[in-house]
């Protein structure tokens, strides 16, 4: 049903665009000139904000459509990590699409962007009764969920949704996704020559040495993480450093532990500080909330009935990273995130199935015409 060589025109055509975040305006702009191509479509930008920089904004489409039902969000977003300028997708003979090795390829997420143009030019070309769409396509996704963060969802007319945005085959549902909280903490010690009196010192380094070692990190457990990103400390050898600073994340899919996991890394942090005699200055930032959604909520629900008419086992499961699904979902709203083909998001092997993604276009076809 699809035209499968316009899908993949397109996406190799998207991805050679440079929307590494905060330089956004070159993609927004090709996105509205998409947009303007689908009869009916009524299309508007929104400003990200003062808390974000960037030349784009989020273009917001919104379709009327003949069915009853729901209107429906589809939503992608249109920044991407770095290195991500400059970049030469290579079509192999195997049927899937990779960088040429020294970028990534923006499949994450610009293999849902093309599944969402795809699908609503194929509805209108054959005449397919649909719902209402709303589309979103969000700046700043890869920064924080600054793009979604902005939207006033008050003007938006749906209220529940699909995120395209996570890896793996068609037929993955993130029903789950953790809260982040992001944590920058500095130890002060003090200052002394390292040489002639080391001892009138008290080390920042060591005393954040000592606050790291006994902190649980990484896997904390099935559903909490937590990681040190940074540690920066620049002095000369012959001084006793009396500053150093960490910044680092907790992340968990329950509000219990996250703030567990948060509280035991303050204490492991004040705990060191005060026994080398240094002071401790720390700073919690929630970045987003924690949601789930059961398997008979209306908007999961509906997709897994369109995977068994496609015959699509479907895999539903939790996930260890964040989306804007979270922002939706924390504003009142009920989305959930689906699977778009890509693999090795945010690294330079990263690639697409490119029968997948036709195969997650078909599907979200038949989400939008039932």
């Amino acid at each position: 049903m699809i035209n499968k060589e316009r899908e993949l025109d397109l996406f190799l055509s998207l991805v050679k665009i440079d929307s590494e975040s905060g330089n956004e305006r070159a993609m927004c702009e090709r996105l509205q000139e998409l947009a303007s191509e689908i009869e009916g479509a009524e299309i508007r930008t929104e400003e990200a904000g003062d808390f974000y920089t960037t030349n784009g904004k989020n273009v917001i489409v919104w379709i009327k459509g003949s069915l009853p039902g729901e209107p429906v969000l589809l939503s992608s977003h249109m920044d991407t990590v770095v290195p991500g300028n400059g970049i030469r997708p290579v079509v192999g003979e195997d049927g899937i699409v990779r960088s040429s090795g020294d970028t990534i390829l923006a499949a994450d997420d610009k293999a849902g962007i093309s599944e969402i143009f795809e699908a609503i030019r194929t509805i209108k070309e054959k005449g397919l009764p649909h719902r209402d769409i709303e589309i979103i396509f969000s700046v700043g996704e890869e920064q924080g969920l600054y793009g979604a963060k902005s939207i006033d969802v008050s003007k938006l007319h749906a209220r529940q949704g699909y995120i395209l945005d996570t890896g793996g085959t068609p037929g993955r549902v993130i029903t789950c996704q953790p809260g982040q909280y992001s944590f920058t903490a500095k130890i002060i010690g003090k200052r002394a020559h390292a040489g002639n009196q080391p001892e009138a010192g008290v080390s920042a380094i060591q005393a954040m040495a000592k606050a790291i070692a006994e902190m649980k990190l990484l896997r904390v457990d099935e559903i909490t993480t937590c990681n040190i990103g940074s540690i920066e400390a620049k002095f000369p050898t012959n001084i006793v450093p009396d500053e150093c600073v960490i910044k680092g994340e907790v992340r968990s899919r329950d509000k219990e532990r996250l703030d567990a996991q948060e509280r035991h890394v303050y204490d492991c942090l004040k705990k060191a500080a005060d026994e080398a005699g240094a002071s401790l200055e720390y700073e919690k930032t929630v970045k987003y909330l924690a949601y789930k959604m059961e398997d008979d909520v209306p908007v999961v629900k509906e997709f897994l009935d369109a995977l068994k008419r496609q015959g699509v086992e479907p895999c539903v499961e939790g996930a260890g990273g964040g989306s804007d699904a979270n922002v939706y979902n924390q504003k009142g709203m009920q989305c959930i995130v689906v699977a778009t083909g890509m693999r090795g998001g945010h690294a330079l092997d990263e690639h697409l199935y490119i029968e997948e993604m036709y195969k997650a276009t078909e599907i979200l076809i038949d989400v939008l015409t039932h």
